[in-house]
């Protein structure tokens, strides 16, 4: 699989739909990735994408990746404004460092206390609803300090790749080292799986995040933006 059809897989929308040379994702509100539309062929039936999307109540929204210049100038020209520049990174699974004991702990599903951390983090309901409909394998990261819970993540692998997602570290345990042994215990459970390498999107923007990867080996394999219609 390609990167991007590991992000896919592992993070699934909740409705695809095919129209034309377009792959079209009906997000229910559990963000970009899963709302975004693609471009899979030569460009065309622009204003039918569009117009799908808006008849499920989204806002249009396409994810450009390399070589899709044409489509990024088209709907710059109607007004599309350019969003959240995205790396995604990889590593080889078995290449990082196994985590310290009881650091992370897979669970077979979301606990309470992983699900304070992510609402307290911004991420809610509709994002843990796109955890819930991944298919397995997959699993549920509780990420400890000094005993107490302190982070969470969702992981799932695809053939030879897994992704890590939703990384959450609270916020008095940041800067403390957490976020690396979590990443550390998600690649000992991907290579458990025999995916050989882990990946994981990381905005432009978040520098904390690019450096804590790329501490840990990760390096930039694909990299997207968004374009998103002006609200009517």
């Amino acid at each position: 699989m390609t990167a991007f059809e590991t992000l896919a897989a592992t993070w699934p929308a909740a409705e695809i739909r095919r129209l034309g040379p377009w792959t079209l994702r009906r997000g229910d509100g559990g963000g970009n990735r899963v709302s975004a539309a693609t471009l899979d062929g030569p460009m065309r039936d622009l204003d039918a994408a569009e117009a799908a999307m808006r008849r499920w109540s989204q806002t249009p929204l396409f994810m450009i990746r390399a070589g899709e210049g044409a489509l990024d100038d088209a709907l710059a020209d109607r007004g599309y404004a350019r969003r959240d520049p995205t790396l995604i990174l990889s590593a080889g699974a078995a290449d990082i460092a196994p985590p310290g004991a009881l650091a992370a702990i897979p669970c077979a599903g979301p606990l309470a206390c992983m699900t304070e951390i992510w609402t307290a983090g911004g991420i809610g309901p509709e994002r843990r609803a796109v955890m819930a409909r991944s298919p397995p394998p997959r699993t549920w990261l509780l990420g400890r300090l000094e005993n107490r819970p302190a982070g969470a993540a969702f992981l799932a692998a695809r053939d030879d790749a897994a992704m890590l997602h939703a990384l959450e570290v609270a916020a008095p345990a940041r800067r403390r080292g957490l976020g690396a042994e979590m990443v550390r215990a998600a690649a000992a459970w991907a290579a458990a799986q025999g995916a050989a390498r882990l990946l994981a999107a990381v905005t432009e923007a978040n520098g904390a995040a690019r450096g804590l990867y790329a501490g840990l080996g990760f390096r930039e394999v694909a990299r997207y933006h968004y374009r998103r219609a002006p609200e009517e």
